[in-house]
This record gives C-alpha cells, sequence and structure tokens, in this order.
C-alpha cells in the first residue's frame, strides 16, 4: 500500500504510444494514488480507462504550471498522494513538472520515480548510432537561426546527439542540421511504439529528401545524430586554411563553416579566432 501518514509525489512514466508499455508498479501507482495530475486529461483518461483505474485527474499542464503547481503542493503538505504524469514517457522529460518537483522538495515532501518508456532512449537503443554517450537536447528552436546556433554549440560534442522535433518542422530541421554539421549520420525515429514505426537513415540530406518526397509528413518523430568524427591533426593555421578555400572559389562563411567542422570547432569559434587574430 501507499503511504497514507504523509503526502508524496510520484512520477509515473507512462506509455509513448503502445498502450502495453507500463510496469506493473506504474499501474498500481495509479490505482493507489488520491489524485492524477495530467498534462492532458482527455489523453490519460485513454490510459485509465484501458487498466480500469477510476481516479480523479486534474490539468497539469505549461500554460497552468505555475498555478496548479502551489495547489497542488498545499494538497501534497496536506498528506494527499499524487501522480503526475505526461501524455506520453517520463514526466518532466521535455514536459512541465519542474515547478511541483521543486515545490515538494522544498516542502520535505518525498519525489518518487516510477520508471519507464522515454522516446530518447527507446529512439536511441534501436538507432545503431554511439550509445556510450549522448545528449539530449530537448525540441530544437523553432527559428531557424537559433537553431543552427543550439546545433553549432553542440557541434564539438563526442556524443550522440538527440533531439525531439514537431512534423511540421523536421525538414526544416534536417536543412540545419545539413548546414551546421554536414555529412554525419542521421537516423530520425517516427511514430515509436506504434502501428506505423519507422526509423529512417543516412544523412541529414538523405533523409529529409525521403521524407519531402512524401505527400504528408505525420507523427511524432525523434531525431538522432552521430558523434562529431575527430579530424586528423592539422597543424595549418585557421587563417590560412580559410584562406586556401577562398582562393578555390569557396564563399567566406562557408570557409569558415568547413574549416570549423574539420577542426571540431563551432563556425563561431573560428570567426571569433579570425577576428582577433594578433
Amino acid at each position: 500500500m501507499l503511504p497514507s501518514d504523509r503526502g508524496i509525489l510520484y512520477l509515473v512514466a507512462t506509455p509513448i504510444g503502445n498502450l502495453e508499455d507500463i510496469t506493473y508498479r506504474a499501474v498500481r501507482v495509479l490505482k493507489e494514488a488520491d489524485l492524477i495530475a495530467c498534462e492532458d486529461t482527455r489523453q490519460t483518461r485513454r490510459l485509465l480507462d484501458h487498466y480500469g483505474i477510476h481516479k480523479p485527474t486534474v490539468s497539469y499542464h505549461e500554460h497552468n504550471e505555475s498555478e496548479r503547481a502551489p495547489e497542488l503542493a498545499a494538497r501534497l503538505r496536506a498528506g494527499a498522494v499524487i501522480a503526475l504524469v505526461s501524455d506520453a514517457g517520463m514526466p518532466l522529460v521535455s514536459d512541465p513538472g519542474y515547478r511541483l518537483v521543486r515545490a515538494a522538495i522544498e516542502s520535505g515532501i518525498p519525489v518518487q520515480p516510477v520508471p519507464g518508456p522515454s522516446a530518447a532512449l527507446a529512439a536511441l537503443a534501436a538507432s545503431g548510432l554511439g550509445t556510450d554517450a549522448f545528449h539530449f537536447g530537448g525540441f530544437l528552436p523553432a527559428k531557424s537561426g537559433q537553431r543552427a546556433k543550439a546545433l553549432e554549440a553542440l557541434a564539438a560534442e563526442h556524443a550522440t546527439l538527440i533531439f525531439y522535433e514537431a512534423p511540421h518542422r523536421v525538414l526544416e530541421a534536417l536543412d540545419t542540421i545539413d548546414a551546421t554539421l554536414g555529412p554525419r549520420p542521421v537516423v530520425v525515429a517516427r511514430e515509436l511504439t506504434k502501428i506505423h514505426e519507422e526509423f529512417l537513415r543516412g544523412t541529414a540530406a538523405e533523409v529529409r529528401a525521403q521524407l519531402a518526397a512524401r505527400d504528408a509528413i505525420k507523427g511524432e518523430f525523434t531525431i538522432l545524430i552521430g558523434k562529431a568524427i575527430a579530424a586528423p591533426h592539422d597543424d595549418t593555421p585557421l587563417e590560412e586554411a580559410v584562406a586556401a578555400l577562398i582562393r578555390a572559389g569557396t564563399p567566406r562563411m562557408d570557409a569558415i563553416k568547413q574549416v570549423a567542422r574539420t577542426r571540431g570547432l563551432s563556425k563561431h569559434e573560428v570567426y571569433d579566432k579570425l577576428l582577433h587574430r594578433p
């Protein structure tokens, strides 16, 4: 049984698609909780009905989190057992919940994770890319300039990069990945654990071409980018390397990007070094 003498906050992972992907413990906790806080009560109700769980629910999402967190924290302090769930996967992973967790901790309320499905980890495991080190970046920025800067900052990371992306922006994201990081191996996982689950593999440009050829782009996407490849050591000064490319007909900014990629640097690092050279 769950403790009844004090409040407790459970962070319960829920299926990312297939409703069978839930642990026995998660079902038990949801059945025994006093209240279930949901990102979308209608979405969670499908899961609860599937498992015959009849518990009160309350909405807890990015638009009401600042008001709802203090309310739920007060109920926790009064002894309530609350289960927090997101629409899919582990709560707080690119989903709301941080304010409530902080409020519970500050009030001395136990916070217990009930682990389970994660789109990022499921995609990584099946990607065929390196799994010994990875960087999860949530959703890429919607604006192209900010997206490029975010990727440039990670250009030298010797880890698989993982991002979530919306279907209406996935082509733009792949364009930016190609322009910023070059021909690294890329895997796009779509509709994980669902009927139309698929993995697209190739360079960013190749995967983009596969998606662009479709009549419509639908589903939930996880983008994985292979590790930065250490280039052979090159003692040529940056200024000379850039100048050589320019003499060969490469535009200046493209030359800077190319040298940055081969040296494992960001475009801004190379630009700054050229700007502040002695």
